[in-house]
């Protein structure tokens, strides 16, 4: 049987465990946000591009 003493001691050392993995998955998440607004921003500049190419091929046979 497993004393009482070492279980206490291995839930304490689990506990740490988990709070250093919970610190990482906080970090993860942070730079996913991170990514995924960069993403945006990126697909906002694109389509806004896209808009300008658009208007200029519009006035092209108008201006020929």
């Amino acid at each position: 049987m497993i004393s009482l003493e070492v279980l206490k001691k291995e839930r304490e050392e689990l506990k740490k465990k988990l709070t250093g993995i919970e610190a990482e998955a906080k970090d993860i998440e942070a730079k996913i946000r991170d990514v995924r607004q960069r993403e945006i921003q990126t697909k906002r500049e694109i389509e806004a591009i896209s808009v300008l190419v658009d208007l200029q091929e519009a006035k092209a046979p108008e201006a020929k």
